[in-house]
């Protein structure tokens, strides 16, 4: 049965792109946090090679965290299309279809990771020195995965539904958890990675807790029922095609990013401890991308399910112009304040260090504008469920920052693989123009309605 509701189809477009957009801005600055806390502690009571293992185990792990979010975004395109049909019921069912498929899945891959763990750190060029660090990190983090998925997914009930703001909660309680536990495990009991990981899973896990309970309490009528567990043959395959295409859009960019590390980790110590400080930076600044293609999928996702194609294309546009203002305003603050940045991500760097990172940092600002405009149009091909061309997006622009940063590294150190990054986000400027107008013939000219 189909219930009316207004929920993002109604209103102005830039203030609910905003609304939408800080949440998730500040949740991805909070999940950054997670690495953050746990680098800085690690760096401050276990020793700068655990530090630099940090770095290594962070790229890994984010390969096997994305997949998993990956899956979440694509089921959430589907969440949000329901929500704004009005159609509960079928939100309903395709939640009981998301977690249980999803749940399996993640196990698998859990267990596949365990397995696979001492060749993947041997294929990455792992120095010895930091082989046994990320190796115990990264056992209990692959361990503990049905945790990470369970608050991705029910964040991406609560979020396709426009609540934002709940999500953020849970994780900043999930962030305080992490904060006081990595201090009790690791300068507490000196568990080391062991210990720091193992505060990871378990702040995910309140995370986890903490959100179904809100979400049983709040809005119950997104909970399935026993009459909504059924595997509907129309519904699985749309859940496979959207979580798989999505999943490898995810995995293909962090696949990338382990391609990457790889290739710093024969440059030495110094430049992997640099690169480890500017991609934590990296990931900040990134995170206001990340927000706004969330944002943009979830918006566009509801308003082309209700039919309202002419609020589609709006978003579209606003959501480019907010976000090549924001490219235009950081360029400087990321080139003044580059040493600055690292010093407060490695206190007692050594100049090799604060010299490569700064490099990086300095190259890589000018091209976060083209880096905004492929994340906005991400989210709009996301949201009209062109899930094909968002995977094209990134797995183009990905290819091309790993072929540059082998050919670069060389003879320009961390600034080659700056620019290269820089090269493969122009690359996704290029694509994302050719095709917008394509997207036109899948929002009915007639069905458009004015805001």
């Amino acid at each position: 049965m189909k219930t009316n509701t207004k929920g993002l189809t109604e209103g102005n477009i830039k203030t609910q792109l905003i609304i939408l957009a800080l949440p998730l801005l500040l949740g991805d600055i909070l999940q950054q946090f997670y690495n953050t806390v746990d680098a800085v502690i690690i760096g401050r009571f276990v020793g700068e090679a655990a530090f630099a293992a940090v770095g290594i185990s962070g790229t890994l792990m984010n390969l096997f965290i994305f997949i998993i979010s990956g899956c979440c975004i694509g089921m959430s395109v589907l969440f949000a299309r329901f929500y704004g049909e009005g159609d509960r019921g079928k939100f309903r069912q395709e939640f009981f279809i998301a977690l249980s498929c999803g749940g399996l899945f993640t196990i698998f891959i859990s267990i596949l990771g365990i397995l696979l763990l001492p060749v993947i750190l041997r294929l990455m060029s792992t120095p010895y020195e930091t082989f046994s660090h990320a190796r115990s990190y990264l056992m209990v983090i692959f361990s503990g995965l049905i945790a990470t998925y369970l608050y991705n997914m029910l964040s991406a009930v609560l979020r396709a539904a426009g609540n934002t703001k709940a999500t953020l909660y849970f994780l900043f309680a999930g962030i305080v958890s992490n904060i006081f536990l990595d201090l009790l495990f690791v300068a507490v009991f000196e568990m080391g990675m062991h210990g720091a990981a193992l505060a990871t899973v378990m702040s995910q896990l309140i995370s986890a807790a903490l959100c179904f309970i809100y979400i049983r309490s709040t809005s119950p009528e997104l909970i399935f029922t026993r009459e909504d567990m059924r595997f509907d043959l129309g519904l699985l395959k749309a859940t496979f095609n959207y979580g798989s295409i999505s999943a490898l859009q995810q995995s293909s960019l962090h696949i990338g990013k382990i391609l990457v590390q790889s290739c710093v980790n024969g440059l030495g110590l110094n430049a992997i401890s640099a690169y480890t400080a500017t991609t934590r930076i990296e990931g900040y600044v990134n995170s206001l991308g990340v927000s706004g293609t969330q944002a943009e999928s979830i918006f566009v996702a509801q308003n082309y399910g209700a039919g309202k194609y002419d609020r589609v294309r709006k978003a579209a546009r606003t959501g480019n112009l907010m976000y090549i203002i924001l490219g235009f305003v950081l360029l400087p603050c990321m080139v003044f304040f580059a040493k600055p940045m690292i010093l407060l991500m490695i206190p007692g760097a050594v100049p090799d260090t604060i010299r490569e990172g700064c490099s990086y940092l300095i190259w890589l600002a000018p091209f976060y504008i083209f880096d905004y405009i492929g994340c906005i149009m991400s989210g709009y091909f996301r949201g009209i469920g062109k899930m094909d061309w968002a995977f094209y997006l990134t797995f183009g622009q990905v290819s091309l920052r790993v072929i540059f940063s082998y050919i670069l590294v060389s003879s320009m150190q961390l600034a080659g693989v700056a620019l290269a990054t820089g090269i493969g986000w122009t690359f996704a400027v290029i694509f994302v123009t050719i095709n917008y107008k394509r997207s036109r013939k899948y929002l009915h000219p007639s069905a458009g309605q004015k805001s």
